[in-house]
Formats: C-alpha cells, sequence, structure tokens
C-alpha cells in the first residue's frame, strides 16, 4: 500500500516539476525575416559579412547546377551526351524515378499500382516537346506530386536521367528514318 502511494504521489508531483522548466520556449529570440527594433536597418536577418567564404563546394548559378541559363530553362543539356551518360541515367533512373514513372517512362510505377497518384507519362507530347532543363529543373526543385531530389541525386546525375529520359522518348517514337543509314539496311534486311 505504501509503494503505491508513493508512485501516485510522484506520478502527480512530475508535471508540477516539467512545467517550471520553460526557458527554452519562452527565451527571448528573433524569428527569421521579422523586424528588430535592435537593428539600425531593422531586419533580424543579418547580411553576409564581406569576404566569407562558403563551406562546401562553391557552386556557380550556371546551367550545369541550376538547368538555366539567363533565366530561361536550357534546351540541350550542359555535359557531353555519350552512351556512359545513358548508362548511368539509366541506373539512376531505375532507383529513383521507376517507383513512381515506371520502368518505361508511362508513369505506372509500382507506387501507382499501389493507389498512389499517377505521374504523367514521359511519351506524352507536353512532355516530349519540353526543353531538357525542365527536367533538370523538375528534379531539382519538385513539381506537383513530385517532391525535390536534389539532395538524392548529384547534379551530373540528374543530367544523366535527363539523358535516359529522351532515349525513353525516342524509343517510343522513333522510325526507321531515325536509324543511322548504315544500321538501317541491317534493320530493312532483317525484316524481309
Amino acid at each position: 500500500m505504501r509503494a503505491r502511494t508513493l508512485v501516485l504521489a510522484a506520478a502527480l508531483i512530475a508535471p508540477l516539476g516539467a512545467g517550471c522548466r520553460q526557458d527554452m520556449q519562452n527565451q527571448p529570440k528573433y524569428k527569421p525575416l521579422r523586424e528588430s527594433a535592435f537593428f539600425a536597418d531593422h531586419r533580424t536577418s543579418r547580411p553576409a559579412i564581406e569576404g566569407v567564404v562558403p563551406r562546401g563546394p562553391m557552386r556557380t548559378p550556371d546551367a550545369f547546377y541550376t538547368g538555366r541559363a539567363d533565366g530561361q530553362l536550357v534546351k540541350t543539356m550542359p555535359v557531353t551526351l555519350d552512351a556512359a551518360l545513358v548508362a548511368r541515367g539509366q541506373q539512376r533512373f531505375n532507383i529513383y524515378c521507376s517507383p513512381c514513372h515506371g520502368r518505361t517512362g508511362q508513369g505506372n510505377g509500382m507506387i501507382v499500382q499501389r493507389g498512389f497518384k499517377q505521374p504523367p507519362s514521359f511519351h506524352i507530347d507536353r512532355l516530349r516537346e519540353q526543353v531538357d532543363g525542365y527536367f533538370f529543373d523538375v528534379m531539382t526543385n519538385g513539381f506537383g506530386q513530385m517532391p525535390t531530389y536534389a539532395q538524392q541525386i548529384a547534379e551530373r546525375d540528374r543530367w544523366a536521367i535527363v539523358a535516359y529520359v529522351r532515349a525513353l522518348q525516342l524509343s517510343e517514337h522513333a522510325t526507321v528514318n531515325d536509324v543511322p543509314e548504315a544500321e538501317r539496311a541491317k534493320l530493312l534486311g532483317a525484316r524481309s
């Protein structure tokens, strides 16, 4: 009985002790971008000190890092397009993109089959007509239901994914005339 009384007393006293530590909740502080009477310029957010060097890699605001040039989405990728880039893009696409977009870019990935909202197919006219910078921008900043992948996918890998998306689009809409002439003869010979 005595132990039960002690437990009950401790349970009643514990909330009173916890209520005494309000210093973290009630501390004087400024919220970012709010007005301040303390500083002469009335800003709580302080300007960067001249000569400060950024931590981490220096990223210039060029097309490679932003997908934009002069404020406009770039039409073509600022990286060299080769088989290695497309292969890397396929690998990264299969890891990060196929759960929603499916392996062929039709928008029927596994999470869609489990009830999530279906993304558009990469093969619709609206997306086939987009510039390369659009896909990079969507991966970087997100769009609609799609979150940003800037933290998960490095810039070069985002461009590799763009290259692979273009390969997927070409594979669905290519004609015999798109095949190099030397290979076309082999292809047409195999058909007959």
